[in-house]
């Protein structure tokens, strides 16, 4: 049975960091890919940050481009998403997912999702 669990979310002031963290079970990321997307009520998922599970390498959505970093730890079998000079507009529930079949930046590519974390970025 494979599980993500995402950590890391929280309060933050714009311009400030947050780090999120999604631990695997069940599923290794040295052999699967894995991104990150957001939710706000009312709207559909958004593509945030994708990471390729051969070579690592990365895709994000424009308006994070510069500002937020996703790697993984294959050691710990985690990834993560490093979020910098956030802005109010980043408030969301963040979700990562694994398993991926497609288009890497499509929420329906993914088969596996965490329970999602609430970051908030006051102005």
């Amino acid at each position: 049975q494979v599980q993500l669990v995402e950590s890391g979310g929280g309060l933050v002031q714009a311009g400030g960091s947050l780090r999120l963290s999604c631990a695997a079970v069940g599923l290794t990321f040295s052999t699967n890919s894995m991104g990150w997307f957001r939710q706000v009520p009312g709207k559909e998922r958004e593509f945030v940050a994708s990471i390729w599970w051969s070579g690592g390498s990365t895709s994000y959505t424009d308006s994070v481009k510069g500002r937020f970093t996703i790697s993984r730890d294959t050691a710990k079998n985690t990834g993560y998403l490093q979020m910098n000079s956030l802005k109010p507009e980043d408030t969301a529930v963040y979700y990562c997912a694994a398993g991926l079949s497609g288009r890497s930046n499509y929420a329906g590519s993914f088969r596996y999702w965490g329970q999602g974390t609430q970051v908030t970025v006051s102005s």
